[in-house]
């Protein structure tokens, strides 16, 4: 018989139970403003209300499919608004899950960052941030962070990447809060694994995001058989990497036996800070690219063609989200 989940976890406006879910997207976003967006003054900006209401249709749209839950992965760094977050939660009753922590050198707070390191080391000040999101909240808000957030880039991780992460890790220890992660081209998630778990992350407690980024099924097995999470997060968005290599790999991921690590989303954006595409580039991602019903509709049906079960399928929204969250540990993977 299975015991009811008592794991309490932060949301935007309060809390939940990792049974209390549901059907979950691990890895959507509300609103993204990338560092600087505040210069472009020419740009008009989005009153409180018009986000308010494009994410409120979004959250009906997924309501409408059965979903009940998401994960907003957004750093401090990279225009999080937990308060838009609230406001939506509390006009839906969706359960909206924030983060803590920071991006990757190339577009996060770096400068600010670098600066303070000329004077001491910032593991710890970054940590303490982290630990004091999770546990008290984020600035005068209330609202807790309910994980942690990190991200590496191209090629090799950086001294400042590792030093995220390594904050990333001592925050985790000390609050036991999961750890989700941006990876660029499906790259660079081992080097994040091991550095986490050799700084004492549980492997499970780790999601390695965008790993379809890439269809080398050794990657993926490898990651698998390190005992993390690896989130296919980014379906519809076909112009960074082929929709039909994400299914041929989640599938053949699935048929490998790694069905039970394995969770799905978008990194959809509903609201922009600024423009950061000039005009007319967004609309050459397609009409698929950032929505995030996207999966129900149009992936779904391709692993069954591809022979995935519903109760597969099922599990990757519904099982694999709350298994994550409780920190129920990974069965050895062969």
């Amino acid at each position: 018989m299975t015991t009811p989940s008592t794991t309490t976890i932060a949301t935007a406006d309060g809390e939940t139970s990792a049974d209390r879910l549901g059907r979950t997207l691990m890895h959507e976003h509300l609103v993204i403003g990338y560092p600087g967006w505040e210069s472009h003054t020419s740009v008009p900006k989005a009153s409180a209300e018009d986000e308010i209401a494009i994410c409120v249709d979004r959250i009906q749209e997924l309501q409408d499919l059965g979903y009940s839950s998401l994960l907003d992965p957004c750093p401090n760094d990279l225009g999080r608004d937990v308060e838009l977050a609230a406001k939506v939660a509390q006009k839906t009753g969706f359960q909206i899950i924030l983060a803590t922590g920071l991006y990757k050198q190339a577009e996060g707070g770096v400068p600010y960052w670098h600066f303070r390191s000329n004077f001491a080391p910032q593991v710890d000040p970054m940590a303490e941030l982290f630990i004091a999101e999770l546990t008290e909240g984020i600035g005068e808000s209330g609202i807790k962070a309910g994980i942690i957030k990190v991200a590496t880039g191209i090629g090799e991780i950086s001294e400042y990447e590792r030093t995220i992460l390594l904050a990333a890790a001592k925050a985790s220890a000390e609050t036991g809060a999961p750890i989700t992660t941006h990876t660029d081209d499906g790259s660079l998630g081992d080097h994040q694994q091991r550095i986490l778990t050799e700084a004492g992350v549980p492997a499970h407690r780790i999601i390695i995001g965008h790993s379809c980024g890439t269809d080398d099924h050794d990657y993926h097995m490898g990651l698998a058989r390190g005992g993390s999470y690896l989130g296919f997060d980014r379906f519809g968005i076909d112009a960074i990497f082929p929709d039909e290599k994400r299914v041929s790999s989640l599938a053949k991921m699935i048929r490998a036996g790694a069905g039970d690590r394995l969770v799905v989303s978008h990194d959809s954006v509903w609201c922009w800070k600024g423009q950061p595409f000039p005009p007319g580039v967004l609309e050459n991602f397609g009409g698929d690219a950032f929505d995030p019903t996207f999966f129900e509709r149009k992936i779904i049906p391709k692993l069954r063609d591809a022979g995935i079960s519903a109760e597969e399928i099922e599990r990757l929204v519904v099982d694999n989200p709350r298994r994550f969250f409780e920190g129920e540990k990974l069965a050895t993977l062969a």
